[in-house]
Formats: structure tokens, sequence, C-alpha cells
């Protein structure tokens, strides 16, 4: 066995899941029930198994804390700002997806799970409003590059849904 001398990060994801209900977009939060920030409103997210891909752990965590399972699910990016989280240094890779506004339930350490227009947000816990931006401008940029990007998503979008979508994002940011 090897040990290594150097400290080891925690991993988390972040799954920033926007949903579409009567041509609104919106996110999905979740209301922290533990501290660091408990009360706050947050991504759906958590710690990386050991014996776990980031996407697997993104699935996972996602369906623990709000019952949703999603099928596709594209990489946002990594922050990994040292300050990012108070309990230890961790680095999160976010992922998002898109899909209708559908029921939500709140579980394991989520306090609430709760659908949030993207124009009207409280403020988030640790660093997930620069995620959200980021995420929304990856969001943005995938539908001017690809724009049957929609197509892949859980859900299928009519023609007028995929229009509300793409003005939605690029209205509110």
């Amino acid at each position: 066995m090897f040990v290594y001398q150097y400290p080891h990060p925690a991993v988390t994801t972040d799954c920033v899941i926007f949903g579409l209900e009567d041509g609104l977009l919106k996110v999905l939060l979740v209301e922290r029930g533990d501290e660091p920030c408990k009360g706050c409103w947050a991504f759906p997210g958590g710690f990386l198994n050991p014996d776990e891909t980031v996407e697997q752990g993104a699935l996972r965590e996602l369906q623990e804390e709000t019952g949703l399972d999603s099928a596709y699910m594209e990489q946002v990016g990594v922050f990994s700002d040292p300050d990012r989280d108070p309990r230890e240094r961790v680095i999160t890779v976010a992922f998002f997806s898109v899909m209708h506004v559908k029921n939500v339930r709140a579980g394991d350490d989520a306090a609430k799970a709760k659908w949030l227009p993207v124009n009207d947000l409280p403020e988030l816990a640790f660093d997930h409003d620069r995620i959200l931006k980021t995420a929304l401008k990856r969001f943005r940029e995938r539908l001017v590059i690809e724009p049957d990007f929609l197509r892949k998503m859980p859900d299928s979008f009519s023609e007028k849904e995929m229009e509300n979508v793409k003005n939605g994002i690029s209205l509110h940011y």
C-alpha cells in the first residue's frame, strides 16, 4: 500500500436542474437541513462516495435529495475555490439538466425541495450563485451551438417550449 503525505480534498457534486413551467424558467433548489448554511437554499448535491464516478454521485444525490432521476446531465464545470466550504477543502463538479417542472420531495439532508423562478431567487449557499451563472452561460452557449440540444434532455419539449427556454435564459441572464 502506498501512503501519500499530501492532504486529500473532499469532492462533491452539485446539480443545477432547470425546469420549465408555463413558459417560466425555474431552477430546483433544496433548503439545507444541516450546517453549514442550515436553512439556506442550495443545489441538490453532496459528497462523492469512494466507489462512484462524479456522474453517478450527481444522479444519486439528485435522487436522494429530491426524488428526481435525470437521464441526461451535462457537466458545467469544476469549482475549486479553497474557501468555498467552511468545513474543509472541497472541490465540486457541477452538472445541469432541463426538464418540465415535476413534483419533488425533500429527502436525505434536505429540509425542503422547491422549484423557484430563475429571475427571483434568494441568496444561495456556498458559491452556488457563481455556479448558477456559469450553468446559465453554459446552457445558453449549448443552445446557440446546438439548437436541437434540448432534444437530448429527459423530457421532450415542443418547438414553442424550446423557444420559451431560449428566451427565458436570454431575458434573465
